[in-house]
């Protein structure tokens, strides 16, 4: 019995050639203009993210403070800050704290200290806790907006 090797087809070269260098470039440039498209939409988004971050974060200080007057009978002065929410100041009684989890002082979401005032400077409200947005200065519009407390 005479035993035959089977012969392999002839390998079709057209069906294993790669991508040509032009279908390659017209790839990375459709890819390079949904780019161009997409990353200010989405960076936009990202900012405007922090913003609403940094409005509830002063929402949350607004809270943590009330619990700092029911302790110790008024709020924090501006020159004690929000550090009175995790050290005691000198010469407070009943102060309980921390009141932070952290044990040290709040930063917005750009990584600078929220800015305390107390009494307000704006009526109606016992203190103001801002942040100044993307660019650190008071004012601006979008992400460089101020955002205060508004109780």
């Amino acid at each position: 019995m005479s035993r035959s090797m089977p012969v392999s087809a002839p390998v079709d070269r057209r069906r294993q050639r790669g991508f040509t260098l032009l279908e390659l470039l017209v790839v990375i440039a459709i890819l390079g203009l949904l780019a161009a498209l997409v990353a200010p939409r989405v960076m936009t988004l990202f900012g405007n993210a922090k913003q609403k971050i940094a409005a509830q974060s002063i929402g949350q200080l607004t809270d943590v403070l009330e619990f700092y007057r029911l302790d110790v009978g008024a709020y924090p002065s501006t020159d004690q800050g929000l550090d009175a929410l995790v050290a005691a100041p000198s010469g407070v009684a009943n102060w309980h704290g921390p009141y932070l989890k952290d044990g040290k002082a709040p930063v917005d979401p750009w990584g600078r200290p929220f800015q305390y005032r107390n009494p307000s400077a704006r009526t109606g409200l016992p203190f103001d806790i801002c942040s100044y947005g993307a660019s650190g200065q008071p004012g601006g519009s979008g992400e460089n907006a101020t955002v205060c407390n508004s109780q």
